[in-house]
């Protein structure tokens, strides 16, 4: 049961990025800013055929299989508690969140519904905001915490 608990960030997280994704459609119109702190900040609604970034943009096929593939490692590696320390798990989750927000919908509808809009990066959603807290998280703990002392 307890090993369960670790899904709970996931399903939580997925949960919000749904949710946020369904707002954004039915209340952002398609690839037009809109202001939400200046310029600064804007919601604009874009449909994601590619990668991170936009790279490799049609590659749909592909995006849902590495996708896919990542998804069942990492409930594997959750489940049969191959990982170790309460940090990694959390951060391990939190990518899951992100890996099956994205991968639902490159499935559903062949492409990332994105909506978030920050000046100088690209747009992003609620998913692709897992992933990179997590993978932070795992960078981090993997580089300067873990179960050993260090010197």
């Amino acid at each position: 049961m307890q090993r369960l608990l670790w899904f709970l960030p996931t399903v939580v997280l997925w949960a919000a990025d749904r949710l946020t994704k369904v707002w954004a459609v039915s209340h952002l119109p398609l690839a037009v800013p809109q202001p939400l702190i200046g310029n600064a900040i804007r919601l604009t609604y874009v449909r994601n055929t590619g990668g991170v970034f936009g790279l490799l943009p049609g590659n749909s096929a592909a995006f849902i299989a590495a996708s896919a593939v990542v998804s069942v490692a990492l409930v594997v590696l959750l489940l049969l508690r191959r990982v170790r320390g309460a940090w990694l798990r959390a951060g391990l989750s939190v990518i899951l969140a992100g890996a099956i927000g994205n991968l639902i919908d490159r499935a559903v509808y062949g492409y990332v519904i994105d909506f978030f809009e920050i000046r100088g990066f690209p747009i992003f959603n609620l998913a692709d905001s897992c992933i990179t807290v997590g993978a932070l998280l795992v960078i981090v703990v993997v580089l300067w915490g873990g179960d050993r002392h260090r010197s």
